[in-house]
């Protein structure tokens, strides 16, 4: 177990540095110098009358010097916590961060806490009984919210709870402070979307795992029903969803940009959005590092949990 999680430690090092370095030479050109150099200097800084100003810019910034200690100075930036200063929001990128990732993950914890017992629930009902009415309704309900786009799902759920019933209010904009009332609209529509495509991953591996040998032996045995379920099958079940689910952490951090959008909710997809319609050039490399180590982090997370589903690669 120390040995798996010290490779795979490693592993996401070696990938952090790796894309650090393809971000950094991206937006190491000059056509993000000058954008940032317009942001600070104002529109005439790069034109031909003021090109002696932006030299004496990227003399100031330091980004005339060698590219490998332009590197390592912004890796030290980083690792200390500067990721640099928001044009578009006037503010230091780090704190921004910090706050749009707290949005997104009281957003994110409300859907996993509704989404993956629905899901669990929901697959394993269908597969314990493949083939069977409750399994063919089930799964049509899974594919039918599936199949629907996020955004006609937002517009349904407002025009309906929202706009018709006026239940709930259709913007989760929190101006007033945080409103978990504001927050119904987004995690329903995020768990209608995603519920689905789990329950079905989880409704096949449980299907496949019912016509186990070893699911027979302990029926013909004459063990309840509900232990075999829950001590022998589930537990293999899980193995192939839990994938799955550890993969929705990606979603939720930047894939969400359509439903934080749509409600006018603060969270990091709506930052990652607009840092990019406006050019805030420090935002979306600070985000997209961000995005690069929650994936990094969810892959780790999968290592582990599959050692308790799966003891035998423990030691392999």
């Amino acid at each position: 177990m120390t040995l798996l999680l010290a490779r795979r430690f490693g592993q996401m090092l070696l990938i952090m540095a790796f894309a650090s370095f393809i971000l950094f030479v991206i937006f190491d050109t000059d056509q993000f110098k000058k954008k940032i150099a317009v942001a600070e200097l104002g529109g005439f800084a790069v034109s031909a009358l003021s090109e002696q100003a932006y030299q004496n810019w990227l003399e100031e910034k330091g980004l005339d010097a060698p590219f490998y200690q332009r590197y390592v100075d912004w890796i030290g930036n980083v690792l200390s916590g500067d990721f640099g200063h928001s044009f578009e929001k006037n503010t230091a990128v780090g704190p921004l961060l910090a706050d749009r990732l707290w949005n997104t993950a009281v957003l994110a914890f409300w859907v996993f806490a509704l989404m993956i017992p629905l899901s669990l629930v929901t697959g394993v009902l269908a597969g314990m009984r493949e083939g069977s009415t409750t399994d063919r309704t089930l799964s049509f309900v899974s594919v039918f919210t599936t199949s629907i786009p996020e955004i006609a799902t937002a517009i349904l759920l407002t025009v309906f709870l929202a706009l018709g019933l006026g239940w709930l209010p259709a913007k989760a904009a929190m101006i007033q402070g945080f409103d978990p009332w504001q927050l119904v609209l987004p995690v329903l529509t995020l768990v209608l979307y995603g519920f689905g495509y789990i329950a079905r991953m989880t409704r096949a591996s449980m299907a496949e795992v019912m016509t186990s040998n070893y699911i027979r032996t302990a029926v013909l045995k004459g063990l309840p029903y509900r232990r075999v379920i829950l001590g022998h099958a589930l537990r293999n079940a899980l193995i192939a969803p839990f994938t799955v689910i550890v993969l929705q952490l990606n979603w939720l951090l930047s894939g969400v940009v359509v439903v934080e959008v749509f409600f006018e909710y603060d969270g990091f997809g709506k930052m990652l959005l607009e840092a990019a319609l406006f050019g805030d050039v420090y935002v979306v490399q600070g985000a997209t590092l961000i995005a690069v180590v929650v994936a990094c982090s969810s892959q780790i997370i999968s290592d582990i949990g599959y050692t308790f589903l799966n003891p035998r690669i423990r030691f392999s």
